[in-house]
């Protein structure tokens, strides 16, 4: 069999985009290892979640984006997220490709580096040979080899050791074009002793059916912090399939910042391993689910140093006909003394027809440790509903507010104003449709 029959894009056809690009050799044969592992790889195997029948073939074709210079130039669908002055420190993918980037002159000279991974393979290449894929391997799965082989555009940032970065940095991923490639890949090296604060939207338009089959890597090197918050709102014809990962090193730390707000199926896995000594990781979820979907929501801390620190906060909301499949892995591996891993997960549906599956576990292999989780699936209190309509308001109204005092917790215990609004305002048009 041939890999012309079986994977999205011939060989000698990646190998023509590569020189059509000019990316340098050793990107181009990695592409082309992935592709042939693509070839002899399963698609993941998310629990209890069947996706052999999902949308998950067609990866497009590889579409060149045109660069634009100003907020005006972006389509409408990206202006409405961002205000004048967010244009600074700002990446847009549309499709394909990256088609504006800006970063101040000011973190310039401090030597940060934030652009398109495709420019940063090209400009940077040692910096980005030596930890592409070091965090997601191209053998994991299907998916994960097929990302390796098809990204384009993509965000890449570096922090330099000891530069703290206070204002966020900010990208959009936009699919407008169903037969356009969208697999954009992130990768992002903080420093030792740097901290920086990254922020990104994914979005569509348009009724056709596509795919998001997304990486995420960041790398996390001593002393270093890392707030990562994502927003995912990609429409009902949208199949996303994201998988995240850290890695933290001594001292080092990750915070996940995370809306699922997708009206179409998806499944994602949130995982930080936590390599160094005095490490911590801190993931914070929030969810909605409508309609049919079939959601699969992972997040995972395997601890390896000792003196580490997991907590992960999921809450979702399940309405009409969703069903939701919620993990929560807290892995403490030999040798990990005295780390601490907490989880909680709980899931509110608004339907007799809605399902939500909270799964805590713990895999514990290590005696001087501490771990702990907690997990709630219901229905809406009809007290609390009763209550409230005797007060003068509608059952919706008195759902809504249900709504938003069970994903308060999380949300308001988010650090980025501007991400508390931006999801409130999600959960408004989930929770009203």
């Amino acid at each position: 069999m041939t890999l012309q029959t079986i994977l999205p894009l011939s060989a000698e056809a990646l190998k023509s985009l590569s020189q059509q690009k000019n990316e340098p050799a050793w990107l181009a044969e990695s592409r082309l290892n992935a592709l042939e592992l693509a070839s002899r790889l399963e698609l993941p195997k998310p629990e209890k979640t069947k996706i052999d029948k999902w949308y998950l073939s067609d990866y497009g074709t590889y579409q060149p984006a045109t660069r634009v210079t100003s907020l005006q130039e972006l389509p409408e669908a990206v202006r409405v997220l961002l205000k004048e002055e967010e244009t600074a420190n700002l990446l847009v993918q549309k499709d394909s490709g990256v088609v504006y980037s800006n970063l101040s002159d000011e973190l310039k000279a401090q030597g940060v580096i934030f652009t398109d991974l495709e420019t940063a393979a090209r400009e940077h290449s040692d910096l980005v040979q030596a930890h592409l894929s070091s965090v997601v391997k191209n053998d994991e799965h299907q998916l994960s080899a097929l990302n390796a082989a098809l990204w384009t555009g993509g965000a890449f940032l570096y922090v330099p050791k000891n530069v703290e970065v206070a204002i966020p940095l900010q990208a959009v991923f936009l699919t407008e074009n169903a037969d356009a490639t969208f697999a954009p890949r992130v990768l992002v090296i903080a420093d030792v002793n740097s901290s920086v604060t990254y922020v990104d939207n994914y979005i569509s338009t348009g009724d056709a059916e596509r795919l998001h089959n997304g990486i995420v890597e960041v790398i996390a090197k001593p002393g270093a912090k890392v707030r990562y918050a994502t927003v995912h709102q990609l429409g009902l014809n949208t199949t996303d399939m994201s998988y995240r990962r850290a890695v933290t090193e001594n001292d080092a730390s990750i915070e996940w910042i995370i809306g699922e707000m997708n009206d179409g199926n998806t499944v994602t896995d949130t995982s930080t391993v936590l390599k160094g000594n005095g490490s911590t990781s801190d993931a914070k979820i929030i969810a909605v689910g409508s309609g049919s979907q079939r959601l699969n929501y992972t997040t995972r801390a395997i601890h390896f140093g000792k003196d580490s620190t997991s907590q992960m906060t999921t809450r979702a909301v399940m309405r009409e006909e969703a069903n939701a499949i919620i993990n929560g892995i807290t892995k403490i591996e030999h040798g990990a003394t005295r780390s601490n891993g907490e989880q909680a997960e709980k899931v509110l549906m608004l339907s007799p027809k809605a399902r939500g599956d909270a799964n805590p576990i713990l895999l514990i292999d290590e005696d001087d440790v501490m771990a702990g989780h907690a997990a709630s699936v219901g229905q809406v209190n009809p007290e609390q509903v009763h209550y409230l309509m005797s007060r003068g308001i509608t059952r919706a109204q008195a759902e809504r507010l249900i709504i938003y005092g069970f994903l308060a917790p999380v949300v308001s215990d988010i650090p980025l104003e501007q991400l508390q609004t931006r999801l409130q305002e999600l959960v408004e048009r989930k929770v009203g449709q």
